[in-house]
């Protein structure tokens, strides 16, 4: 094909993916059954957080990293949501600051250290703003407290975590937002929408720069590939066969490139490594992984192999770069979600190297885990590109910060002059019924208010009679 290229030198030629032993897996995780297109997996240097079946309100499983093996079917859980959990993800400088989102609200979670030791239902942060159920976030890359979530209300909302509110509104999609990614510096936002448009846009202001709708293409997932000013998107083609497109970020009128993939049926998810240039596509319910390096010049994606497997992944979590091993030449990490079996392996990607020192062409400075600005100074104007680190020592925490909840009294949410919470309409059955019943609950705690003052009050005045006929029989005696 096409995109089988002839022989290219390349130090990732020879990149494989190798299973972790099965004492190194975690087993017996009742992974989440829902068909919604997110990989239902977020992983850190400490954590590995997955969405779980629960019956009855959403929740999802957080596992220190180094506790693989079988896990105990009563182990704690984070379970305050009242619907599906739909997402969730790690922040990227805080370890222990995970944001899931549900058909109810957004929510933020502080996970102990060591992880959980019972059920956790009391969230650090709850955050109300859309008027459907919100079913994306992602959070800024380099500010440390700004939040995105994207509703099926077909808004996307930017928190300040700071204060605990959203500050803008992105109003520009007329269906659902199905992926969203920033450029290195985090000001440029490309978006993915059930309308089979791409968008590029300026997340502070909410304008589009740029947008494609290509009859060839119908774009399902798209990813800034860092620096080099460009975009890859997967879609379908107009025969109904997986596709990928190379797009220039400045220019969406046609794509650079278009490569048909196979046949299959699957959504293809597109990974890319910004430090190695390579890109990887796993198709939902594939059992492989394929993986290209993207270069500046034509042909501009090569292909350079693929990794097999017989068990087929409902989602994928990726490891942070600082969480990898470097004395294995390893340089990406998935953890791939079975289904079937309950199962989450982890695949390290390796570049076979003789030497066992430290090798420094395929482990450049990295984004580390220091956040470049505060919310304040993105929202105000400032681009700054992520503080980096190195992998030679092997990973030590350099951000001593603490994340902490704002106080603030409850009121209402006004982005663009709109409240978001004023008068918001059930939009599906499950909503109706939640506050059809959280009403009943607000009347039955009304009525016993009424029925304790009722009471006082006639006690009140049972006393008031008693001191005027103490009074009355004080004074006739007299």
């Amino acid at each position: 094909m096409s995109w089988r290229p002839t022989y290219r030198s390349s130090k990732f030629r020879n990149v494989y993916g190798k299973v972790a032993n099965r004492e190194h897996c975690f087993d017996g995780i009742p992974i989440t059954k829902n068909v919604h297109d997110n990989h239902f997996c977020a992983v850190n240097a400490k954590f590995l957080a997955i969405v779980t079946e629960s019956a009855g309100g959403g929740s999802f499983i957080v596992i220190p990293v180094s506790q693989a093996g079988r896990i105990d079917p009563h182990h704690p859980k984070v379970c305050g949501h009242q619907g599906n959990v739909l997402d969730i993800k790690w922040n990227p400088f805080f370890e222990n600051i995970i944001a899931s989102c549900s058909e109810d609200s957004s929510v933020i979670w502080e996970i102990p250290e060591g992880g959980l030791r019972r059920n956790m239902t009391e969230a650090m942060m709850e955050l109300y703003g859309h008027s459907r159920r919100v079913g994306l976030i992602e959070w800024h890359p380099t500010s440390s407290g700004i939040l995105f979530s994207a509703g099926y209300d077909y808004k996307i909302l930017i928190w300040n975590l700071e204060i605990g509110e959203p500050v803008k509104m992105i109003d520009c999609h007329s269906d659902v937002i199905v992926c969203m990614s920033f450029n290195t510096d985090g000001s440029l936002l490309a978006t993915s929408c059930k309308d089979k448009k791409l968008r590029v846009i300026e997340p502070r202001s909410g304008r589009v720069l740029q947008h494609a709708s290509c009859k060839n293409h119908r774009v399902n997932r798209v990813v800034f590939l860092g620096n080099m000013k460009r975009l890859l998107t997967t879609g379908v083609s107009r025969w109904n066969t997986r596709q990928i497109a190379l797009w220039d970020q400045e220019d969406l009128s046609m794509p650079m490139v278009e490569e048909e993939i196979d046949g299959l049926s699957g959504l293809l998810f597109p990974f890319y490594d910004a430090d190695t240039h390579m890109l990887y596509l796993a198709g939902k319910g594939d059992g492989n992984i394929r993986y290209y390096e993207i270069t500046t010049e034509k042909p501009y994606l090569q292909y350079l192999m693929e990794f097999r497997s017989p068990a087929p992944q409902k989602g994928l979590g990726v490891m942070p770069k600082h969480g990898l091993d470097v004395t294995a030449c390893e340089v990406f990490r998935f953890y791939k979600l079975v289904t079937l079996k309950g199962l989450i392996e982890p695949i390290s990607m390796i570049v076979p190297r003789r030497s066992e020192t430290y090798q420094e062409d395929i482990y450049p400075m990295t984004a580390g885990t220091e956040p470049a600005l505060s919310a304040n100074d993105w929202l105000s104007g400032i681009n700054r590109d992520p503080v980096l680190m190195s992998l030679k020592k092997g990973y030590q925490k350099p951000n001593q910060l603490v994340f902490k909840a704002p106080v603030k009294e409850k009121k209402g949410v006004v982005v663009n002059g709109i409240d978001l919470l004023e008068n918001v309409p059930p939009r599906t059955e499950n909503e109706l019924l939640r506050m059809f019943f959280r009403q009943q609950e607000e009347l039955r705690k009304l009525k016993e208010e009424l029925n304790t003052k009722d009471v006082k009050i006639r006690q009140l005045e049972l006393e008031l009679n008693n001191l005027r006929n103490s009074s009355t029989s004080s004074n006739y005696c007299g």
